[in-house]
């Protein structure tokens, strides 16, 4: 009877071994280790959106930014220090990511609660989920267990994130580079139903859009003239505009219908509709789908959060998201 009993103690360890040192990502990861980690992250996420509601969207795009350079590994989060130089410099973040005092109030409120625990990267991913359920977006189950990086890659920053004026082709490929299809480009761009953006970002399409000082004739001509009233063709450049002015907080499909109405803010996000029409066919579809487009969005951003990344004994728990752990 003894042998028995410590038979099966023996093998109940054995069993939990592989989930102690996973390389794989699991929703039930703090299950055990810091089971109220879900609960914090959404606490203080809901208190950042019901102060500001732009900040769903700022949360999202963080996420975005950290998946899209060196995989889901909380990089994006560091300071410059030593040898690091932060990604909050390169031109897709600088004077526009925004968001690292929530980061940073969520890891505080989890160090209190469960100390070298919780990855400054699965919080990005927790905070993410749910700023879309707090703008009225899609929910999901998010698997969790990946661990922090080391160092920052600004090169990579400034290389692989998608810019607003880049071509379809372009970026294609950098979706493609993170093992992203066009069904997954075009649902995760949908994520621009909620946020704004800086009159520096679009200014090209109201001015000299082909270099021959002319607007873009993709772009609704009335939608054009009321962007230029604070959009002028020198300063403003921080000027903020919605993504989607229709429904600029709320997180729907109307992105979608703007585009059919050629009033997409972006240069990258009205190309989804003019230059592919394996990407026109998908906008047209999550347009008049808002449930497909909610249900692509959620798998689409499960598979972005799965990008390479750092678990079992790879990476680090960061103490602090903005600094390397000094021992």
């Amino acid at each position: 009877m003894a042998f028995s009993r410590n038979f099966l103690v023996g093998f109940a360890v054995l069993a939990f071994l592989p989930l102690c040192f996973s390389n794989y990502l699991y929703p039930q990861f703090y299950e055990h280790s810091c089971p109220k980690a879900e609960e914090i992250v959404k606490s203080v996420v809901a208190k950042a959106v019901a102060k500001e509601a732009r900040m769903a969207a700022s949360l999202i795009r963080l996420h975005f930014h950290d998946c899209f350079v060196k995989g889901c590994d909380g990089s994006v989060l560091l300071d410059s220090s030593g040898s690091i130089i932060t990604e909050k410099r390169s031109n897709p973040n600088r004077n526009s990511a925004r968001g690292f005092e929530v980061i940073d109030e969520i890891k505080a409120a989890l160090e209190k609660e469960c100390p070298e625990t919780v990855s400054c990267a699965d919080i990005l991913t927790l905070a993410a989920r749910d700023s879309s359920l707090l703008a009225g977006g899609p929910g999901w189950e998010v698997p969790l267990g990946r661990r922090d990086s080391r160092g920052a890659s600004l090169s990579g920053s400034n290389n692989n994130i998608p810019a607003p004026n880049n071509t379809l082709p372009t970026i294609i490929t950098k979706f493609k580079l993170q093992g992203l299809n066009l069904v997954d480009l075009v649902a995760l761009s949908g994520s621009h139903t909620i946020g704004f953006s800086r009159c520096t970002s679009f200014r090209q399409r109201l001015y000299n859009q082909s270099g021959n000082g002319q607007p873009d004739v993709t772009l609704d001509a009335s939608y054009a003239a009321q962007l230029r009233t604070n959009c002028p063709r020198s300063g403003g450049d921080q000027n903020l505009f919605p993504l989607d002015f229709v429904t600029p907080a709320k997180f729907d499909n109307y992105y979608f219908t703007n585009l059919i109405a050629s009033k997409g803010l972006l240069n990258s996000d009205q190309v989804l509709l003019t230059k592919s029409e394996q990407t026109m066919q998908l906008v047209k579809l999550y347009a008049e789908n808002n449930d497909l487009f909610f249900k692509q969005f959620a798998e689409s951003m499960v598979k972005m959060g799965n990008i390479s990344p750092l678990t079992g004994k790879k990476g680090v728990i960061r103490k602090n998201c903005r600094v390397v752990n000094s021992n």
